[in-house]
């Protein structure tokens, strides 16, 4: 038996977030991002970069500060947005939403008339493959549809092109989406459910930061910009809503979370029910 221990580089299990370290990476991704984090996020920038650091072999949280904010660390940077910017999603969250979707729109779609959807902050994938089925099952080839989803993090989008999850998610979806849309993994991908190729070639990822210009997209019938707007701050807030707006056709709908608002926000949008608000 080998008795030896293994020690991380550089000891990497006492290596300590300082405040003023803290206060760096905060204002790093407040700029990058426009999220806000409180000082209750603080072991959860810890754990996630603690492994960066070590990958690095660096000693100390600010030595990898220094390392992403240099001229060559923008790989590095990206990974670290990426590790500080994941957010919890699953299928069908806010289910209030897709009966609005299902009752309101899509019943009242025009034959022939092109619906087109953004999820803006889509992470993982589950939103707007949740919205592609709804539109398949209701529109099919009826009506033109598209879906587009959005994300900063470069790593939650390319488990959303894969459109593969773990098969305790089956759990939220219901039985006639999984039939019709999911598969269940065999061999190496056991254990996994897999979003069919029908939908997934309906759903384009593309990389965008909320706080940037929007990308050339076009315009939109409905916007979701769900369970984001709560990491910003009221300034961030009405930018990042006065960017997208312009991208929604008028009589079209903006979607936010449940414990979210507009009010103050964007007064130009009327709210019908809750989180939902509609362009005049």
């Amino acid at each position: 038996m080998n008795n030896n221990i293994i020690v991380p580089p550089n000891n990497m299990l006492g290596v300590t977030l300082k405040e003023k370290e803290f206060t760096q990476f905060c204002d790093l991704i407040f700029r990058i991002a426009g999220i806000t984090m409180s000082a209750s996020k603080k072991s959860l920038v810890t754990s996630r970069l603690a492994k960066r650091l070590a990958h690095h072999g660096l000693a100390s949280y600010g030595d990898y500060f220094n390392m992403i904010t240099a001229a060559n660390g923008k790989t590095e940077l990206q990974t670290a947005v990426d590790l500080l910017t994941t957010n919890e999603t699953h299928f069908f969250r806010e289910p209030k939403h897709f009966d609005f979707l299902r009752q309101q729109i899509l019943h009242a779609a025009k034959s022939g008339k092109a619906l087109r959807i953004w999820s803006a902050a889509c992470s993982t994938g589950e939103e707007p493959y949740t919205i592609a089925m709804l539109l398949d099952e209701i529109l099919g080839n009826n009506a033109p549809w598209e879906v587009i989803a959005s994300d900063l993090n470069t790593q939650v989008l390319m488990q959303a092109r894969s459109g593969l999850y773990a098969m305790d998610r089956m759990s939220e979806i219901p039985q006639y989406y999984l039939s019709n849309y999911c598969l269940r993994g065999t061999g190496s991908q056991e254990g996994k459910l897999l979003i069919g190729r029908k939908l997934r070639e309906r759903v384009q990822f593309i990389q965008h930061n909320l706080t940037d210009p929007p990308p050339k997209l076009g315009q939109f019938d409905i916007i979701f910009l769900r369970n984001v707007l709560i990491y910003f701050n009221q300034d961030t807030k009405s930018k990042v809503v006065a960017r997208l707006l312009p991208l929604l056709r008028s009589g079209g709908y903006f979607l936010v979370g449940h414990s979210e608002t507009l009010n103050g926000v964007a007064p130009e949008v009327r709210l019908i029910q809750p989180a939902v608000y509609l362009k005049p």
